[in-house]
């Protein structure tokens, strides 16, 4: 079987940073926790916030595999919390039968 990747590029929150929003899918997507990222607020999901969808669309895809590990690092450009923000994940890797 020849083995695949699946990349999506994104980020989470866009413009106004959301940490706790931005954690829960972090930590919905390590807890193949579809329920909660089936049900995310549209409201939540504007201009660049619907990046946030492709992080949605890779957890769908890669259910089998266990986040090993994320990291969120918030980070601000100005005070009123205008956003610059990283996240990284790794997923674990299928073995090939």
């Amino acid at each position: 079987m020849p083995a695949s990747a699946i990349i999506a590029s994104g980020g989470l929150s866009h413009f106004l940073v959301d940490e706790d929003f931005d954690r829960a899918i972090l930590k919905a997507c390590a807890d193949k926790d579809a329920k909660f990222l089936q049900s995310l607020p549209r409201n939540k999901l504007h201009a660049g916030s619907s990046e946030i969808l492709n992080w949605v669309g890779v957890a769908g895809a890669c259910e089998h595999l266990d986040l090993n590990w994320f990291e969120y690092v918030p980070g601000y450009r100005t005070p009123a919390r205008y956003r610059h923000r990283l996240e990284f994940c790794v997923l674990g890797v299928a073995t090939r039968r």
